[in-house]
């Protein structure tokens, strides 16, 4: 076993992703290319939804948070695995909706959401809207008048958490830019203020505290601050909150060296927490969400390159060149997000130390430094980056007009295109 339990070697030393063949995968498609473990993706998903049901009961909704990786198929697994999801924009609605999911288990988030969007996420009868600013609330109360709708809403607020996460993803403490902060006072307002109005159905509080979370206490102590804050607003004006959504955020193995994370544990020990805490408060136990994405696709995405070239400058650095970079995966870029990578052909008696290169015109378009290869390294040899299934697709962009690698799902010993690769049609698809 290789980082996880999906990835293997062959007896001849090639590298097997979801019991499949890397190379074969490579010939087949071609490269760059994002594989996907459909059968890792259920399982990721039905480890909440069970571990849910026997924390809950039916009080409580796993939601696959759809900005780690958004395509039809992703939501066709997840209706089928009896998930709700959040999405952050009209083009995650539309893509879920296209692909069947029902728009009463769409929970509709954002800090930025335009006029435009608010109409469309009304329109469509979105389940609930996660309202992040007192201008959103007003603006979606006058849309959902305008429409003689009734829309459910939970009011977001920043407990003033720090996850000890990396600062680009944590979305917790009080000064972040999402979300009404509760040490401020503001977010006791915010909530008096939503209840005042008429086209609003105010089911409950949201909350979230960062990515990639590690620390055992995090949503504990999260749940600590969330409780005493429903136990004011009962106190101050009677309000009983019916939902609880704390987010998401557990952390994924990315090298040998992250720790493994018990997450049907970490679930139990917030809703044992959850639990106390509202019956200390004489408080109900509210309806429990929580937003898994990077858990539920992390581990089951690989992405193949092949080289271009290996450039070797003795006494300073060497480094593989690939066929994609940046514009497949720009989280090494953005926070130095760091990746096993794997010689996906064959391994070696010696190695060397290489900077894996992207191919932009961008001196910063690195996808991992100082990695491991076979010293023979060479081009035309296929490598493979790991866990690449968060953030990889769903961030790529057409930087330098590169294409989009396709998207390959594999499932029981098969393989299918879930999203073809983008053509040199597709770039200039939209100029005029």
């Amino acid at each position: 076993m290789i980082l996880s339990d999906n990835i293997q070697r062959a007896p001849d030393g090639s590298l097997c992703f979801a019991g499949q063949s890397v190379p074969e995968l490579a010939a087949r498609y071609g490269t760059p290319l994002y594989l996907m473990d459909e059968e890792r993706i259920r399982h990721n998903c039905r480890m909440y939804a069970d571990t849910f049901r026997e924390c809950f009961g039916q009080n409580a909704l796993p939601l696959y948070a759809g900005k780690a990786a958004s395509f039809r198929a992703i939501y066709r697994i997840a209706r089928e695995e009896g998930m709700g999801v959040d999405a952050v924009s009209p083009g995650e609605i539309h893509t879920a909706l296209s692909a069947g999911f029902p728009a009463e288990k769409i929970f509709f988030h954002g800090d930025g959401k335009t006029d435009a969007d608010i109409r469309y996420g009304v329109e469509q009868g979105v389940g609930y809207f996660i309202v992040d600013n007192p201008d959103e609330l007003k603006q979606l109360a006058e849309e959902a008048e305008r429409q003689g709708v009734v829309q459910k809403v939970l009011l977001r607020v920043t407990p003033g958490i720090d996850p000890h996460t990396y600062k680009a993803i944590n979305t917790g403490t009080v000064d972040v830019k999402f979300g009404v902060p509760m040490e401020t006072g503001q977010a006791y307002a915010f909530v008096q203020d939503a209840l005042c109005l008429p086209s609003l159905s105010v089911c409950g509080l949201h909350c979230h505290v960062g990515s990639e979370v590690f620390d055992e206490t995090v949503f504990e102590d999260t749940i600590d601050v969330m409780t005493a804050f429903m136990a004011e607003l009962y106190r101050g004006f009677g309000y009983v909150t019916e939902m609880l959504n704390v987010g998401g955020g557990y952390g994924v193995r990315y090298l040998d060296t992250d720790k493994h994370i018990d997450i049907p544990a970490r679930i139990r020990s917030v809703a044992d927490r959850l639990k106390q805490r509202t019956e200390e408060l004489g408080l109900k136990l509210p309806f429990f969400l929580m937003e898994p994405g990077r858990s539920i696709v992390a581990d089951a995405g690989m992405t193949v390159y092949t080289v271009s070239s290996v450039k070797r400058i003795p006494g300073y650095k060497y480094y593989v060149v690939i066929d994609g970079g940046m514009t497949d995966n720009p989280r090494y870029p953005l926070y130095q997000a760091p990746y096993t990578v794997l010689h996906a052909d064959r391994e070696a008696q010696f190695y060397a130390v290489y900077d894996l290169a992207g191919r932009c015109c961008e001196s910063g378009d690195i996808i991992q430094p100082a990695i491991k290869l076979p010293i023979d390294t060479r081009r035309g040899d296929h490598i493979a980056v790991c866990t690449t299934g968060a953030y990889n697709y769903s961030m790529a962009s057409n930087y330098n007009r590169l294409g989009r690698p396709p998207v390959v799902m594999l499932s029981e010993g098969d393989s299918y295109l879930a999203v073809r690769r983008e053509t040199l049609d597709d770039i200039v698809a939209l100029d005029t």
